[in-house]
């Protein structure tokens, strides 16, 4: 019986070719194109098999960490832009949001927002604590906290969650466990030093710390305390990327000798030109606390909102992109922090008062591994460049889209290319997750994050935000009394690296990494 209902059901070339008649004169091209199309994946994936990949949209992005299902009452220091996309991650979105979402949805059956929110895994978490130098954003922090339900502004809130006007306090409450920092980055090092010392698990935004000397520190302060460190590198969830590992663990590409990675964007939010909130003033804004790590300013909107584009609270293009490209070429090559670092670039288009390059390039070097890392970016201009990794056989584009192509004078594949089974033309590997869904992506940099598979990626092809997979192993891993992807070690690597560029920027020279006494010199 199962047998006949199966060769009932199954589609047929008949069938197919009868479908495509019904559109005039495209039928026969259509299934050309479907034809084409399916020779093409069953290369691909024939290909892929044979060199012993597994790159089935089934796979899991990260390994289930077993945890007890303890509820972890978490505090949140900083609710700006980041902060509010780190608490809606975790589950709790401000109610105007759902609001928007709601309204998007009715009008374009695309917009999935909302629906991958409440798809998204309740987290067994209860927010108590949220501290903010903005009068503005700590209110918004609190209603978010209390909108357990994830209902929009008509629904039910239950305010669960105390206001601090000093981080300090927020992480001496003893009804806080575990705290996520998404302050400017001046403040990193200094909350998380303290959070450790207190016995709070720490999630933390990028760049780890603004100096080099506060990333020793940090990692000093972490190992000492038993503590769950992780740094907010959502990518580390990316489901290409751990693809892109499988490909560079079975040598695929080759001898690699040269990585370029480009991160360009073209428009005001991303260039850091941040909206300046209507309501801020030196009334509403704890402008003594802002500037407290730092050096003594003026009160200015422009800094408080706009803080990455000044030395004093931000770490630049190094600390903010390039960490990201880093991080992501880190994890699939395992390269560790540089040899050496240059670096060159300037402030050539936003002549706003900012004093961080809008245009940067550094190039590190791994003498030990025959190897060159370069980085460009420009706030000027979004020409896509992306990630490409540069093997003596084949090249990899690793983005949240997955391609492998051959080189034309590979010398794995000569009798491949010889045969015409292979073509540096076409990709001999490609990974497409989330295959022929529809993305409701607006915003130049939501675009940017999307195409960089930092906004979301697949799981059992079902889209899901990788910011909340990454709290979420952060989060199980406290449970369970293990490791996260994205621990202090990972960070130290990450920050020096960033770091060494910005010191080759700042003081023009040329700067190196003494491995054996862990300086930069």
């Amino acid at each position: 019986m199962e047998n006949k209902e199966s060769n009932n059901n199954k589609v047929t070339r008949r069938d197919i070719l009868k479908g495509l008649a019904t559109v005039p004169v495209l039928g026969a091209f259509g299934y050309g194109m479907y034809k084409k199309w399916n020779l093409d994946r069953l290369r691909h994936n024939s290909i892929a098999q044979e060199l012993g990949l597994s790159f089935s949209d089934d796979d899991e992005a990260q390994s289930p960490v077993v945890s007890d299902g303890k509820t972890i009452r978490l505090g949140i220091i900083g609710f700006g832009i980041r902060g509010k996309q780190l608490l809606r991650a975790a589950g709790f979105a401000h109610p105007s949001v759902i609001d928007d979402w709601k309204a998007g949805a009715e009008k374009n059956p695309s917009d999935r927002r909302y629906a991958d929110y409440l798809a998204q895994d309740n987290l067994n978490i209860v927010i108590t604590a949220v501290c903010d130098l903005f009068d503005v954003f700590a209110e918004e922090a609190l209603q978010a906290a209390a909108n357990i339900n994830r209902t929009g502004s008509d629904g039910k809130m239950v305010q669960t969650a105390k206001r601090y006007r000093r981080y300090t306090d927020l992480l001496a409450a003893d009804d806080v466990d575990a705290v996520i920092i998404a302050t400017p980055d001046h403040w990193h090092a200094q909350m998380a030093i303290e959070a450790a010392r207190l016995g709070k698990h720490v999630y933390v935004e990028k760049g780890l710390t603004r100096t080099a000397d506060e990333v020793f520190a940090l990692r000093k302060a972490v190992k000492e305390s038993d503590i769950i460190f992780q740094l907010g590198h959502q990518g580390r969830q990316t489901d290409s990327f751990h693809k892109a590992k499988q490909v560079i663990d079975k040598n695929i590409l080759g001898k690699i000798s040269l990585i370029e990675v480009c991160t360009n964007r073209n428009d005001p939010n991303g260039a850091w030109v941040y909206d300046i909130h209507p309501d801020g003033s030196p009334k509403t804004i704890d402008w003594a606390q802002f500037i407290e790590p730092t050096n003594s300013h003026p009160f200015s909107l422009e800094r408080f909102f706009r803080w990455r584009c000044w030395w004093d609270y931000g770490t630049g293009l190094s600390g903010d992109l390039l960490t990201h490209e880093f991080d992501a070429v880190n994890q699939v090559m395992k390269l560790g922090i540089p040899h050496s670092a240059v670096a060159s670039g300037g402030v050539y288009y936003y002549k706003d008062g900012r004093e961080v390059p809008d245009v940067f390039q550094a190039v590190f070097e791994y003498p030990e591994r025959d190897l060159t890392f370069m980085y460009s970016a420009t706030l000027a201009s979004d020409r896509f460049r992306g990630k490409i990794i540069m093997g003596h056989d084949a090249n990899m584009e690793m983005e949240n889209t997955l391609l492998v192509y051959p080189d034309r004078n590979s010398t794995r594949y000569k009798k491949q290319l010889e045969q015409g089974l292979m073509s540096p033309d076409k990709p001999m590997i490609t990974y497409i997750p989330g295959r022929g869904q529809t993305d409701a992506v607006t915003s130049p940099t939501e675009q940017y994050f999307a195409s960089r598979g930092l906004l979301y990626t697949y799981v059992k092809g079902k889209r899901v935000d990788t910011t909340h997979l990454h709290i979420k192993e952060w989060l199980d891993c406290i449970r369970a009394g293990v490791q996260p992807s994205c621990n202090i070690d990972q960070g130290f690597e990450e920050a020096i690296t960033a770091h060494m560029a910005t010191i080759a920027l700042r003081e023009n020279r040329k700067v190196f990494w003494d491995a054996e006494n862990e300086k930069i010199i």
